[in-house]
């Protein structure tokens, strides 16, 4: 089979405009979607993230830093402001070189945001929580060290 560039899609939400929470909600985001899909650093593209315009507070791709994605382009831009959209809201848009088929990706919508892709919505209770956390852990003590 060969390698073709896929898009694998995820979206999270905060319940306020903070750096911190900003950043947490994107790696959980962005751990699923590895953890998932089996991604590797070095397949990926490049990566597109989005916030609502009522997020302003941190860069969403610093997350993906934070992963170890230190050689992946990275963009942020504003979602348009679509009246009655779903605010506080992160997306992410990942390109990603893999010989997996379309149908087969599995795409992360987590908290509010599982309403803008009911079908998609992933089951979380196969994910063993604890250890995606200690995952995210090592690559920021990682991140820091660099």
């Amino acid at each position: 089979m060969s390698v073709v560039c896929r898009g694998v899609r995820g979206a999270t939400t905060v319940e306020q405009d903070d750096r911190e929470e900003i950043l947490r909600a994107t790696r959980e985001l962005l751990a699923l979607v590895i953890h998932l899909n089996g991604i590797h650093t070095e397949d990926v593209a490049s990566a597109i993230f989005t916030t609502t315009p009522d997020l302003a507070a941190a860069f969403p791709a610093t997350a993906a830093r934070q992963l170890g994605w230190l050689d992946v382009p990275l963009m942020c831009s504003h979602e348009i402001d679509v009246p009655g959209a779903l605010g506080q809201c992160i997306r992410v848009l990942i390109h990603w070189n893999t010989a997996t088929p379309q149908h087969d990706i599995q795409h992360v919508y987590l908290k509010e945001a599982q309403a803008l892709r009911p079908d998609k919505t992933v089951l979380l209770s196969s994910v063993d929580m604890a250890e995606l956390n200690r995952w995210i852990e090592e690559q920021l003590k990682a991140w820091r060290g660099s």
